[in-house]
């Protein structure tokens, strides 16, 4: 028999640092006990309580197809009944980098790690040996992972040297990232005039303050700044790579970066990152080159595989029309109930990314968004949880639109959305 939620919550905190393997899963944003999946199908999870959610999060992104895809889980078996793992190359790996190139515009090589966090290192390394440089300029609000020299924060002004945002991190190591804000070109340029930053890297859509859009040149903008002081151009597309379109956030904006880091959906639901770039800086990395990068299970031939069966599955259908049709409708029916609701929230959404801001009118920056309300998100989410929707458990988080959410699905949604709106956070805020 298998434990209640809040069984396995008790056990899993006497073993595991609050509880969880990675923290946002821990509920501490919204208040409450975490949920334990035991399954999912399509557009759905199922507890091990026995309660069926419609599917928000779609394990923060990879499950772009739906949960528990028959290609995927097929590729995945096949693979797995040859081996798990062999610390040697495989044609597989092999397919897969070939896949993503063909999607990716200026990706002209690739090299595959274990993660978003190991791709984002690795490229920074890269960047810094390519130009000599040492300093990397990021955003505030956009998130890149947990190596030590991404986990910053600006303070109290958007122009300032980082301090670390974790303990142990090193202050020597926080000092050579530098912050800017996100949309506000003259704060990166303030910063490229020194000519010491290696590079700028940048979520082009900021997916981990909720949903930021970048605004009218914003991309480009960074482009001919970097082209003009000599530093090389980061794209994040750990979130939007094959997911605003087959060739991620390069070819939907039609701007040029010289190196990307993915992750997330290149995996099909299993541990992948890679990252990618041009040619004669890739080449760089060892065994080519001095930069050394290594990973045992790099390349693991079951990850492979459902990655492989996932990125042929979003080249063989038509999915972008759908998702992006998903997500407006969802974004449409939010916004149509915070009209008629008065509450004082917002939505923004580009394709299959959604987010709803409560306590804001507008959310482009950083510190419009610090300024939503998370305590009547806190309220809103378990209003939803109850209703059989499960939101991410934070207001910083996107709503994830997969290829198997139906129109009957986002209306459902919708209904227990208006419904909460009229009796559940109804009279908080009021516009």
């Amino acid at each position: 028999m298998i434990d209640t939620s809040g069984a396995l919550f008790e056990r899993a905190e006497k073993v595991m640092p609050g509880g969880v393997n990675s923290p946002v899963r821990a509920f501490k944003a919204v208040g409450g006990t975490p949920l334990f999946i035991d399954r999912a199908e399509g557009s759905r999870i199922y507890d091990v309580d026995g309660n069926g959610y419609i599917d928000y999060v779609c394990s923060w992104g990879p499950m772009i197809l739906g949960h528990n895809y028959s290609a995927i889980r097929e590729a995945v078996t096949g693979a797995a009944q040859k081996g798990m793992s062999f610390g040697a190359p495989t044609e597989a790996e092999v397919k897969l980098a070939e896949k993503i190139i063909s999607f990716a515009p200026n990706v002209e090589m690739a090299r595959m790690v274990n993660s978003g966090t190991e791709a984002v290192m690795s490229v920074l390394r890269l960047a810094r040996a390519y130009t000599g440089r040492h300093k990397v300029i990021k955003f505030e609000g956009c998130y890149h992972g947990h190596a030590d020299s991404m986990l910053v924060k600006a303070g109290s002004g958007a122009l300032t040297t980082g301090e670390p945002d974790s303990p142990g991190v090193a202050s020597v190591v926080a000092s050579d990232t530098l912050i800017a804000a996100y949309n506000d070109l003259a704060s990166v340029e303030k910063l490229l005039k020194k000519k010491d930053a290696a590079c700028v890297i940048v979520e082009p859509v900021a997916a981990n303050m909720g949903v930021v859009l970048p605004n009218e040149g914003f991309l480009s903008g960074l482009r001919q700044l970097c082209d003009t002081y000599g530093a090389l151009l980061v794209f994040d597309e750990v979130i939007t790579g094959f997911r605003l379109c087959k060739g991620g956030a390069q070819e939907y904006y039609r701007v040029r970066a010289d190196l990307t880091a993915y992750g997330k959906i290149i995996g099909g639901g299993l541990p992948v990152g890679a990252y990618g770039g041009r040619k004669d800086i890739m080449e760089l990395v060892s065994p080519s080159g001095p930069v050394y990068q290594a990973g045992t299970l790099s390349g693991n031939p079951v990850a492979m595989a459902a990655g492989l069966a996932q990125l042929e599955a979003l080249e063989k259908q038509d999915v972008y029309t759908h998702l992006n049709a998903m997500g407006e409708k969802l974004s449409r029916g939010l916004s149509g109930i915070i009209r008629n609701s008065g509450i004082k929230a917002c939505v923004n959404q580009i394709g299959s990314l959604v987010c709803l801001f409560f306590g804001i009118e507008t959310a482009d920056d950083y510190q419009s968004v610090k300024k939503a309300d998370t305590a009547l998100y806190a309220r809103y989410f378990h209003g939803m949880l109850d209703a059989g929707v499960y939101l991410a458990p934070s207001q910083f988080e996107a709503m994830f639109v997969s290829c198997a959410h139906t129109e009957a699905d986002i209306d459902e949604t919708l209904d227990k959305v208006e419904e909460e709106f009229n009796h559940g956070v109804h009279g908080e805020i009021k516009i």
